[in-house]
């Protein structure tokens, strides 16, 4: 494709986020072009499809809250391999401290519209039987889902390409405001070039301050009713956000043909992708305490990878200095917060009044220097 201004928007890469970026731009009526060396690679491939309101922070409460709200709103047209679930969350509190700490939690989700309960441990019981005995009890936030996000991935492309937009297969080795430059010597000119390209971004565009952080999963084989709800213990928040080189959480999803994900570590400073049998051990070990029969199920699947992380664990959702548009640095929400990114990233280049505060997001916060064309 040549000619400056040829297309309206390039989109580099081809995840969640950048599929839905692009169907969110051409649902605007633009050209859309996405570029990608294949789909679903990356963080999409490797993560949990959860669905999930998280409050760290008011910024990631908007953006979290507002994603669940679209994906909802997606749901109806979702194909059946999406696997759409409307589970709820339940966060578990392994002792009273914990439990107050969700009692805050439940009293601020509902202050906000969100809808809570706290969960005692005698219905905790009732709600997974295969919890361990002595816990304290739950928040339930019954509007999370899990979905299968590859499938999820492959719509919203579907949809750009229904609405005019289209895949370009190449590397991009370099983004431009006004177009991206791809390994076999092709240029792909455009308006406005978006970076959605996960744990590759700082290196196509430097400064952004996003890094990889590395992360384990376990599948197991199929257990329908084993786990009803996606089980996630009340300090996940702490290891999922932490500053520790090295971290492990309970964390556990129901998939609707009865299969368990368990997850999951966390690892900076590592490119290491092979799968590391300490961490599974410890991820195990964990598990062990909320769910105890868990050892006794068949893990049919290991793997890793990793996630695109920055600084202060929000995205980067705006225009960078030297006017690339950026959609990156998810970390292990980008699922989740596809949708409601997209819609900020397409308000922002019109110039609307966005539906959640962007200055949080802003693509220039870990820029230290001027970045050039």
């Amino acid at each position: 494709m040549t000619g400056h201004g040829a297309t309206e928007v390039v989109i580099v890469g081809a995840g969640i986020v950048g599929a839905a970026c692009a169907a969110a731009c051409a649902a605007a009526g633009w050209s859309t072009v996405v570029v990608a060396e294949g789909l679903c690679q990356g963080a999409t491939a490797a993560g949990m499809g959860h669905l999930v309101v998280m409050d760290d922070s008011p910024a990631q409460f908007a953006l979290t809250r507002s994603g669940v709200d679209l994906w909802h709103d997606l749901a109806p047209a979702l194909p059946a391999n999406a696997e759409f679930d409307p589970c709820g969350t339940l966060w578990i509190a392994a002792d009273d401290e914990q439990f107050a700490i969700a009692e805050r939690r439940c009293q601020h989700y509902r202050s906000q519209g969100v809808r809570a309960r706290l969960i005692g441990p005698m219905e905790l019981m009732d709600l997974e039987p295969q919890l361990a005995s002595d816990l304290a009890g739950a928040l339930l936030v019954p509007g999370d889902a899990v979905l299968y996000q590859p499938a999820a991935t492959r719509f919203l492309l579907s949809c750009a390409e229904r609405d005019g937009g289209r895949l370009e297969r190449g590397e991009v080795i370099a983004v431009e405001p006004d177009g991206v430059v791809l390994r076999d010597g092709r240029r792909l000119d455009a308006r406005r070039v978006v970076l959605a390209g996960g744990v590759r971004s700082s290196q196509l565009l430097a400064g952004l301050g996003v890094r990889p952080r590395k992360g384990h999963l376990i599948i197991t084989d199929r257990y329908p009713g084993f786990v009803r709800h996606q089980l996630v213990e009340l300090g996940y928040l702490t290891s999922a956000h932490g500053s520790a080189d090295e971290s492990v959480a309970f964390n556990v999803q129901p998939r609707r043909n009865g299969q368990l994900l368990i997850g999951s570590s966390r690892q900076f400073g590592t490119s290491y992708p092979a799968v590391e049998p300490r961490l599974l051990d410890q991820m195990v070990r964990v598990a062990e305490r909320y769910l105890p029969e868990i050892t006794n199920l068949n893990a049919l699947r290991c793997w890793t990878g990793f996630r695109p992380a920055t600084p202060d664990h929000l995205p980067l959702i705006g225009r960078a200095p030297n006017g690339v548009w950026c959609a990156t640095g998810h970390e292990g929400l980008g699922i989740t917060t596809a949708p409601a990114t997209a819609r900020l990233l397409v308000e922002l280049m019109r110039g609307e009044t966005p539906h959640i505060a962007p200055e949080a997001f802003m693509a220039d916060r870990f820029i230290h220097e001027p970045v050039h064309a």
